[in-house]
């Protein structure tokens, strides 16, 4: 017993501190995932000691009021939700519902804002609180006048107090850290900072949000959280259009999965979804706890981010040279993987985010996206300032800082070598199988290769020093090196690794200009005047192909057999994608978007970003998301990857 109380004493002090630091100063320390495995440890450890210890926040609804503010009295407490991070525990919790009467069950977004409760007399605003404590919150009122899409008088001229949420939306807060030069860290922490401003001017500049989603007091009544969210839209408050209501366990679950697929595209935050009874009158026969209402529950999607240490960094050289840092940090589970490193984006983006050596840090990982750090978390006495490179890693030499970026120009550097070599043996470039990075790094360190010709030069007898190399492996990547020397012309300007070509520009000139001497004889204006080509990514065209050297390695490229086939030859016009417009959403399994991007145009099919009524065909992969509703919605005919992988069967281009 005595170790249970020494533990959850442990917990109360630590969790305190973080609700503190969340709460009050709009700093969180740990993300929410670990943050609810505190709490709910402590749970377990009350009910099974039998006992809760003073000052436990199981007991407690938000936290400190700030003193700045006035205070305001709730008319009524108010709760927090309780949460299920599992469908089996929204089953249980389901089923316990259909104990007090068949019924049906509203489901909602769970926005990551700041709650509010606003109250209005004879169609005007009275005032408006935060949560706070649950009985006591901060007046607001002059913060929220200034939320442009908030009413400050409404149609219904009786008593009435309406809860929601103020947030600031994703798109908002990329706009304003573009024009601010004191960035913010994220939607949450910017539109508490904003509201809980005494200077409105901060609040306005921030163009925060208030989505609506309940009526807590009211002259009037409500049937059923339906009829409320109606009452609120017809008010003029915004309830952000997301509204469902169901009676099954199995018809709430698959509005959560469909749900958790496009989450990361709606222009809010929501890290999880509310589920509530749907029958307001039978609310009060189910009751509360001290701190929840029984009759509704908050369901939390995976965990997309957490915090962990910064072990070191890791400076990574790229073909063009420019140095990136990655972040190793102690190992976290994150989306589905175990995490160990995480990107930034350059040297000043460690400085703007204050990154530091042994310090925690926010870290997020979303579907198949590389783990970024967003935020530092907490700074430790221990952390360490992380020194901007003077010398390259690789080669040693001094490298150039151009203000934003670190870049090592030394051509003959180890690592940019070994970089622009898998670059050219890359799937959408010469898409060489079975030529990864590592067996690259062999070609280099034992067979010398450093150019890409070189690569045509290898016989089987060469491979054999290498380390795993037997004879089928040899012969696999002899015959795929062969196999690779047919392609595309897009192919072949992508693979030759000029600084700024993507994909897709990489198609515009093949489409422009129709043959490779075509492209080495356009002149600057030329390549300007093509749709998307910037006057910086023009002149990198215009030199590499103005280059002797890089002239010299086309032409021996072309003498060892490879055949360059004209945008004209690459397209099929006979085929189920011919001369249809396509939209690609989702994770192909096996097949990135820019393979099944050139794929789709080989067989003459053209890809557009967005969904309209004259899109043709959506092609859908895994974690599917708005754009496969909105496909759906208008009746355009979706396609997987089997039915593109048929198609190319069929002409032979796989």
């Amino acid at each position: 017993m005595d170790e249970l109380k020494v533990r959850m004493a442990e917990l109360i002090e630590a969790i305190n501190r973080y609700n503190y630091a969340y709460y009050t100063l709009d700093k969180p320390l740990i993300s929410d995932k670990q943050y609810d495995d505190l709490y709910y440890e402590l749970v377990d450890l009350e009910k099974k000691a039998g006992v809760v210890l003073d000052g436990s926040p199981t007991k407690k609804v938000g936290d400190v009021v700030l003193d700045k503010f006035q205070k305001i009295k709730h008319e009524k407490k108010l709760y927090s939700l309780n949460k299920a991070n599992t469908f089996d525990e929204l089953s249980d919790w389901i089923r316990d519902m259909f104990k007090f009467g068949h019924t049906r069950f509203s489901v909602e977004y769970k926005y990551d804002g700041l709650r509010i409760i606003a109250k209005y007399s004879k169609g005007k605003l009275v005032n408006c609180a935060t949560r706070g404590d649950g009985i006591i919150g901060e007046d607001v009122t002059e913060q929220v006048k200034v939320i442009n899409n908030f009413p400050k008088k409404i149609a219904y001229t009786g008593d009435i107090t309406v809860m929601g949420e103020v947030l600031m939306k994703k798109s908002v807060l990329e706009k304003y850290n573009k024009t601010h030069e004191e960035k913010l860290k994220n939607p949450r922490n910017a539109a508490a900072g904003g509201l809980r401003n005494l200077d409105t001017a901060v609040t306005r500049e921030r163009n925060l949000s208030a989505i609506m989603y309940d009526v807590l007091t009211s002259d009037m009544s409500f049937g059923s959280q339906l009829e409320m969210h109606e009452f609120l839209k017809n008010q003029g408050f915004d309830t952000f259009d997301f509204y469902e209501s169901c009676g099954t366990f199995s018809q709430v679950k698959e509005i959560i999965e469909n749900v958790d697929k496009i989450k990361n595209n709606i222009d809010v935050l929501i890290d999880g979804m509310v589920i509530k009874v749907d029958n307001v009158g039978l609310r009060e026969d189910i009751g509360y706890t001290e701190k929840f209402p029984k009759w509704a529950l908050a369901y939390k999607f995976e965990a997309q981010e957490l915090t962990s240490k910064v072990v070191d960094i890791i400076w990574q050289v790229g073909r063009t040279g420019k140095l990136t840092p990655i972040c190793e940090i102690e190992p976290i589970e994150l989306a589905g993987a175990t995490v160990t490193r995480a990107t930034l984006n350059n040297y000043d983006d460690i400085k703007r985010k204050d990154v530091k050596i042994g310090s925690n840090v926010f870290v997020r990982r979303s579907n198949e996206v590389i783990p970024e750090i967003l935020s530092v978390a907490e700074h430790f006495d221990s952390s360490i300032d992380i020194e901007k490179p003077t010398t390259c890693p690789s080669c040693g030499q001094k490298l150039h800082y151009d203000d934003i970026n670190i870049f090592c120009v030394n051509d003959n550097c180890p690592e940019r070598i070994i970089q622009s070599l898998t670059h050219f043996a890359s799937k959408p470039a010469m898409n060489i199988e079975g030529l990864s990075e590592k067996t690259i790094r062999s070609l280099y360190n034992d067979l010398k290769i450093t150019k890409c010709s070189q690569i045509y030069e290898i016989k089987n007898s060469d491979l054999t020093v290498l380390d795993g190399f037997k004879d089928k492996k040899i012969n696999n990547l002899v015959s795929s090196i062969e196999n690779s020397k047919n392609i595309d012309l897009s192919n072949f300007i992508f693979a030759l690794g000029i600084n700024g070509v993507g994909v897709k520009t990489a198609k515009d000139l093949a489409k422009t200009f129709g043959d490779l001497e075509s492209i080495k004889n356009a002149s600057l204006d030329d390549l300007i005047g093509i749709k998307d080509v910037g006057d910086i990514i023009a002149e990198n065209i215009y030199e590499y192909f103005h280059n002797a050297t890089n002239l010299k390695e086309i032409e021996k490229l072309c003498k060892l057999g490879i055949n360059i086939n004209t945008i004209d030859s690459s397209t099929i016009q006979d085929s189920i994608f011919s001369n249809k417009t396509v939209v690609l959403t989702g994770t192909l399994d096996g097949m990135s978007r820019d393979e099944a991007t050139i794929y789709i145009e080989k067989l003459g099919g053209k890809i557009v970003s967005s969904v309209s009524s004259k899109t043709d065909f959506v092609l859908c992969g895994e974690n599917a998301g708005s754009k496969l509703t909105k496909a759906n919605s208008l009746g355009i005919k979706i396609l997987y990857l089997d039915d593109l992988k048929n198609e190319l069967s069929k002409y032979k281009l796989m």
